[in-house]
């Protein structure tokens, strides 16, 4: 049986789901980032195996050929794949898991069954304010944010597909709805806010 939880977190690019993910993650117990496989390159500041693990295609086509991948996708022309060892080693041992994955990811996992999941959608609070925040940021094309604000809205039409949805208008606010739903999913798992199973004889 596996004990952890597995969060699925999707937004469109510049809705502030890295930022909110960074706030809400170091206030809470036994709880994990998945750190997924990519073949873009990195961005300023990013880093090895804690971002992402940077391959290149050829190695990101062996491992999706051999089963490696719980799911995997193709954004903007890149890979991206999440280890199903990894993830399956964590929930195994009582940690939960967050996978930071867009509407593809989520879909394979979902029709999968493969695997239990908790599906969270973060969305701007408005498409013209996603808009200001991919410009804001400085580090996209004029082509780029283009390509970018049209995922945005398709992405943006799955959202009834997940079971939670954050608008993110002020991130103190959402930081506080993400961790709450953390929370509730750890109590209707029988689980202490801490992430250890309730003692027994208490339920």
């Amino acid at each position: 049986m596996k004990d952890g939880r597995l969060f699925i977190i999707s937004a469109p690019s510049g809705a502030g789901k890295t930022t909110l993910l960074k706030k809400v993650m170091p206030r809470l117990e036994r709880i994990v980032f998945s750190v997924s496989h990519t073949t873009r390159a990195p961005r300023p500041g990013e880093r090895e195996g804690i971002d992402y693990y940077f391959i290149s295609r050829t190695v990101f086509e062996e491992m999706r050929d051999r089963g490696a991948f719980l799911e995997w996708a193709e954004v903007h022309d890149k890979f991206y794949g999440t280890s199903r060892q990894e993830v399956f080693a964590r929930l195994e041992s009582g940690i939960d898991v967050v996978l930071d994955i867009d509407v593809q990811g989520a879909a394979i996992i979902r029709e999968s069954g493969s695997v239990d999941a908790a599906s969270i959608f973060i969305s701007p609070p408005s498409l013209a304010e996603l808009e200001r925040r991919l410009r804001g940021r400085a580090q996209d094309s004029e082509e780029t944010i283009r390509i970018r604000m049209k995922n945005a809205g398709k992405e943006m039409q799955a959202i009834g597909n997940y079971q939670y949805l954050i608008v993110n208008e002020h991130l103190e606010e959402a930081a506080k709805v993400l961790a709450a739903i953390i929370l509730a999913e750890r109590a209707r798992m029988r689980r202490l806010p801490s992430g250890l199973p309730v003692p027994q004889g208490a339920d």
